[in-house]
């Protein structure tokens, strides 16, 4: 569920984006050293506890996340983690800070912090190994933008500021920010807006926005709109919603689905950004909802040389909103970005609105999938001959596998 879902259903007035940000809080201190393992699960348990384990196979096994994790309880832990090198990156929002942390036998350390006022994060980019470009949302200050450049090995602000954004006209009530990329001295922007329609219920603007923007200035340099589809990328601490392919070419989803956009009328779609360029490509569209998924979906991840899989929903299988978490309704395709062709993986049913699912690696994609029929396990997909099979199992009281992620480059 986007931050204006979750906002519609808890407050009777919507508002978005801004960052408060200070000074470093806490110095990085001594022990300051990545985790030595390659993987790590974030785990949603059936006695409703958070879990993080880590591992150095998700090629087989059994893990218990009750025996061989940490418990988190939700109070300052979420699945919107960032995870880099060895560490997790999070923002305390009940604080309010933004911390760095690594796995200590039974606990998450925290390494150090950075006050953080007022934001809920939206979007984040490794500019390098120690620079992280964030992007984020406010309840103080209705559809204002900003950024923030932190510097994580010494955990403080290099640089932030507003980006502005000019709203098309007073029925739109909040911003979603989906695309942030920076490109030379240039921040490739791509958002859209909502309204809300009732005390629980939102819609989006059929419209795409794609703005350039000077850096450091933060000066608008170009603004183009596309109405072929809406809601640009999403929440990247969730699940990845863009890529590049070799050729530098930019691919990014569209999600107008109902657990993002909520324009289901509008199809699901990718869309390139060619190399060297900064505005969508006007002949290329690949139409999701109208291939033979014939369905909306959610995240996607690329394999390399033209193809990438992608998690989609299966209308025919959940009732609404309320029940699409908690069915297993989701599969998986392989996309042939330049033939626009659809290959469904055999997989078992998934269930999980949204999630960070797939790692590839190598010529290898491992895919967490959580099924009550079939177990939960991260299964393994053999790229270059498309042969599946079951890899690490995850028992006991695992009831969603919300993330796996690599923690060695």
């Amino acid at each position: 569920m986007p931050y204006l879902a979750w906002s519609v259903l808890r407050f009777p007035l919507l508002c978005l984006l801004v960052i408060g940000l200070f000074g470093s809080c806490k110095p990085p201190g001594n022990g300051n050293q990545p985790s030595d393992k390659h993987y790590s699960l974030y785990i949603l348990g059936k006695d409703g506890v958070d879990y993080m384990l880590e591992t150095n196979s998700l090629d087989k096994g059994t893990l218990k996340p009750e025996d061989d994790g940490i418990k988190l309880y939700g109070s300052v832990m979420d699945r919107d983690i960032i995870v880099h090198q060895g560490f997790y990156y999070h923002l305390n929002r009940k604080k309010p800070i933004f911390e760095k942390y690594k796995k200590q036998g039974k606990t998450l350390k925290t390494i150090a912090s950075i006050p953080l006022e007022d934001f809920y994060i939206e979007n984040f980019k490794w500019i390098d190994d120690q620079t992280l470009l964030l992007t984020g949302l406010s309840n103080k200050q209705a559809l204002k933008v900003r950024y923030m450049f932190l510097n994580t090995a010494e955990m403080r602000v290099i640089s932030a500021g507003f980006i502005p954004v000019e709203v098309p006209g007073s029925i739109y009530s909040a911003i979603s920010v989906g695309i942030v990329e920076p490109k030379d001295k240039e921040v490739l922007i791509g958002y859209t807006f909502h309204r809300q329609t009732s005390a629980s219920s939102y819609t989006t603007s059929d419209t795409t926005y794609m703005a350039v923007y000077t850096f450091p200035e933060m000066k608008l340099r170009k603004l183009t709109k596309d109405t072929r589809s809406t809601y640009p990328g999403g929440m990247n601490t969730i699940q990845p919603y863009s890529f590049y392919d070799e050729k530098k070419d930019y691919y990014l989803m569209t999600c107008p689905g109902i657990a993002l956009g909520n324009r289901t009328e509008l199809p699901t779609a990718i869309m390139r950004i060619k190399a060297g360029d900064t505005v969508l490509d006007p002949d290329y569209f690949f139409n999701i909802s109208d291939s033979p998924i014939k369905n909306h979906a959610y995240g996607i991840w690329y394999l390399g040389n033209g193809k990438a899989i992608i998690r989609s929903e299966r209308k025919d299988l959940f009732k609404g909103l309320n029940d699409h978490y908690s069915t297993p309704h989701f599969e998986f395709y392989i996309l042939d970005l330049a033939k626009k062709t659809t290959t469904k993986l055999d997989l078992p049913l998934d269930k999980g609105t949204r999630k960070q699912c797939v790692i590839v690696q190598d010529d290898i994609a491992y895919i967490a999938v959580n099924s009550p029929k079939e177990g939960n396990y991260v299964w393994i997909y053999n790229i270059k001959d498309g042969s599946l099979k079951r890899g690490l199992q995850m028992s006991g009281q695992t009831d969603f596998i919300l993330r796996i992620d690599k923690l060695q480059d």
